[in-house]
């Protein structure tokens, strides 16, 4: 592969391999890989199950880490 090469993939977008975890919203959400359509779950503020798509998951902020 070329250093020089530039990447396509924006680093703001969640990333799109299954069973990865990012935080939102100080709470861990998992990406799923369904058939035809991905979604990361996780818990609301109850602990009730709660899925989110890539879009409302960058929409509410995300990170590879927890926030301290």
């Amino acid at each position: 592969m070329n250093a020089d090469a530039v990447s396509t993939e924006d680093p703001s977008s969640p990333p799109t391999v299954p069973s990865t975890v990012v935080w939102c919203c100080g709470r861990p959400y998992v990406l799923e890989g369904r058939a035809g359509r991905a979604r990361w779950m996780g818990t609301d503020y109850r602990g009730r199950p709660e899925a989110l798509s890539s879009a409302e998951l960058q929409r509410r902020g995300w990170s590879h880490r927890r926030a301290s």
